[in-house]
């Protein structure tokens, strides 16, 4: 047998895996039909390539259930769950804000399927610059007592990161129990023995669906992109912010580095804490088990009304989503949105359209530089479909924006880890605080308005005036947008 042979029958059975591939994901697994014909193009027009980039990146999670906790049920979330839901069908919830009351059927929905607890005793501190947020978590580590939790998708082999290691090397020394988890491709260029003084000094460490072989991840989607941080049970930060010099502004390519990271107290924690121990005991033979001291006692320091929601490619439903295209529509008079990728599934684009056309006032701001180019180029694919509905686009100048945050009406917010993409809504493993509290939001409010300061808007008339190349992106990267 010839050598040319042998390619052509290796090249027949891959079109026939090709084939075989193809009927397996129209027929049996349960996909959005854009991200089902998006495979199917890329599978048909580039048949072995695409046959290899299934195997990495189109594996399906849905509905698997990979977060479990054998002693979640000692900390009461069933029994919470149910009588608010229950107060909330009789009408007697207490709330102690009527404004909060105005969003029953989020708060109920978001219960019902994220069994996410209404919390109303919070302090919310708000963070934009990465300098006064890293200042005061690493205040609060070297102020913890007890214990350390950690949930970062990029920690950086670099100042910051080596700042914090030392901290936290400090506190395991003294006895503080200390836990790290990362995502393994987020942080893929972390050397691998970076965790190694940690680990002396007795802290814990995991990576979230690490690599089988080195550099050789098979899980490219489905990643950890939560980020948390949780102190004696106490102290909760969650948001935008990952660990690495980038996030102060200290890399050249992206400039000043704009996110939006909370700071809370409250019971809203013994949600964020929840949340780390299912993915910590997912990723890790060192199981944690509960204990009093997770949950401490905290004494009430403030009257913001909280849900902490989690979503992920194990659940059916797509509970950030839900969550946003809920808030989209009970806006009346304005709905502020910030986000480094804009690539919503058509629902939420459509609730966003629908709002803008109702005579919503509709601001969307993005960054002005792309960390990645289809993603980009995708996000002005869809820009164009806003401006077209009298929306208002603005481009942020001041270096890179990366906040996760939405507005609306001043009353109600969702600040967090999801971007307004597919792969937050759909693939990524997220977490979001959705926050009842016009003082707090009024503060957002703010921050969007000083952010349009130092943005330009984009006019549907100079979008129009693009060049053919740069439309030629656009629709390359939107057809592919599903999967991105």
């Amino acid at each position: 047998m010839t050598f040319t042979s042998i390619i052509a029958i290796l090249l027949s059975l891959f079109l026939i895996l090709n084939i075989v591939l193809a009927g397996f994901v129209v027929f049996l697994e349960r996909r959005d039909a854009g991200a089902t014909w998006a495979w199917l193009l890329v599978l048909f027009f580039i048949p072995v390539v695409g046959f290899i980039l299934y195997l990495i990146f189109g594996q399906n999670l849905s509905r698997k259930k990979i977060f479990e906790w054998k002693d979640k049920n000692k900390i009461g979330i069933m029994e919470i769950t149910k009588y608010q839901i229950e107060l909330l069908q009789k009408r007697e919830f207490p709330f102690h804000d009527n404004r909060t009351a105005h969003y029953k059927d989020l708060i109920y929905m978001l219960l019902v399927n994220d069994r996410a607890v209404l919390t109303q005793d919070n302090k919310v501190e708000i963070f934009t610059d990465g300098y006064d947020k890293f200042k005061s978590l690493l205040t609060d580590i070297h102020g913890a007592k007890d214990h350390i939790h950690l949930l970062y998708y990029i920690m950086r082999n670099d100042k910051l990161g080596n700042e914090l290691l030392e901290a936290l090397i400090k506190k395991a020394k003294e006895g503080v129990e200390v836990r790290v988890l990362y995502d393994a491709m987020g942080s893929r260029r972390l050397p691998r023995k970076f965790f190694q003084p940690l680990i002396d000094a007795g802290g814990k460490v995991s990576a979230f669906f690490p690599a089988i072989l080195p550099h050789l991840n098979m899980q490219v989607n489905y990643r950890n992109h939560r980020k948390l941080a949780i102190i004696d049970g106490e102290v909760g930060y969650i948001g935008g912010f990952n660990i690495g010099d980038e996030y102060l502004g200290l890399n050249k390519r992206f400039g000043y580095w704009r996110d939006t990271h909370l700071k809370i107290i409250g019971k809203a924690v013994y949600a964020m804490q929840t949340r780390f121990i299912l993915d910590w005991n997912q990723a890790s033979s060192n199981q944690i088990s509960y204990a009093d001291r997770l949950f401490p006692e905290i004494e009430s320091v403030g009257e913001t009304d909280v849900q902490i929601v989690s979503s992920g490619p194990d659940s059916e439903w797509e509970q950030i989503k839900y969550g946003v295209l809920k808030l989209i529509s009970s806006a009346k008079k304005f709905v502020y949105i910030q986000t480094p990728y804009f690539i919503p599934d058509t629902s939420v684009l459509d609730a966003i359209k629908i709002a803008a056309l109702s005579g919503v006032d509709v601001r969307l701001m993005i960054p002005n530089k792309p960390d990645h180019p289809f993603v980009y180029w995708a996000t002005f694919s869809n820009v164009g479909e806003l401006l077209k509905t009298g929306a208002k686009v603005y481009i942020y100048d001041n270096g890179f924006i990366h906040a996760k945050t939405m507005v609306a009406d001043g009353k109600i917010a969702t600040v967090g880890t999801a971007n307004i993409d597919v792969r937050s809504f759909r693939l990524n493993f997220e977490v979001n605080a959705f926050l009842y509290d016009q003082v707090l939001v009024e503060k957002l409010v703010d921050i969007f308005g000083k952010d349009i300061k130092m943005s330009r808007e984009l006019t549907y008339e100079e979008y129009q005036k693009r060049s053919l190349y740069i439309r030629f992106k656009e629709s390359l990267s939107r057809l592919l947008s599903p999967i991105l």
